[in-house]
């Protein structure tokens, strides 16, 4: 029993011994082949099915939005109507895109300002979340007059009594957050064209008065 118990304990040291030296070869390597980050993160990722980053933005997006229709709408709608009612969902809306979703873009940046072109305002300052409530009352204003647009077209009268509710297309967390998502990612594409159209003229004027000067 000595003799075998001695002979599997040989084994292993010179298995870890063969480990060991595996390792020391590869780290004292000179002329190792440089490895992307891309590739890094190929091989090291846990499991087979990523999540692309894009369809986890537009659904952090789609879900705070209706979170917030569920949550102000359907939970305030009792005590609030009308304008009141508009501004307090564009509170909620704003502050939730500032201090929820943004931050949750840039928690997984890959690279300084890497999620930018998927938000309206960029600006990293506590006063950004005006800018956020602002502009989700604009986006709020063409979400509410959708569904108006909807309610005319299947022949409901929106400003009729409530004796018409069962029939007219009432605002509800899933299609509130689709039609917000919608028209956030339509002006942030906009404006992502806009800022596209204007670098690009930048870069084609630099470059032409930087030939007038080597020609000079």
């Amino acid at each position: 029993m000595s003799g075998k118990k001695k002979s599997r304990e040989n084994k292993a040291a010179g298995y870890y011994k063969l480990k060991t030296d595996a390792v020391e070869r590869l780290v004292n390597a000179e002329n190792a082949p440089k490895v992307t980050e891309a590739e890094i993160r190929k091989f090291s990722s846990k499991g087979k099915f990523n999540i692309p980053s894009w369809l986890k933005i537009l659904l952090m997006k789609f879900w705070f939005a209706g979170a917030v229709c569920y949550f102000f709408l359907w939970g305030l709608g009792i005590y609030l109507h009308g304008l009141d009612l508009l501004v307090v969902l564009a509170i909620g809306l704003g502050a939730a895109n500032d201090i929820l979703v943004n931050r949750f873009l840039r928690s997984f940046e890959k690279e300084e300002r890497e999620n930018d072109r998927w938000m309206m305002v960029t600006v990293r300052k506590f006063w950004s979340v005006f800018l956020n409530v602002l502009y989700s009352g604009v986006v709020l204003y063409c979400v509410f007059r959708t569904y108006y647009a909807f309610n005319v077209v299947l022949g409901v009268d929106p400003n009729a009594d409530a004796s018409t509710a069962e029939t007219m297309l009432g605002v509800e967390p899933v299609l509130f957050g689709i039609l917000y998502l919608m028209f956030d990612m339509l002006f942030i594409t906009i404006k992502n064209t806009f800022i596209k159209i204007f670098r690009d003229a930048e870069e084609k004027v630099s470059c032409t008065n930087s030939r007038g000067a080597e020609a000079k």
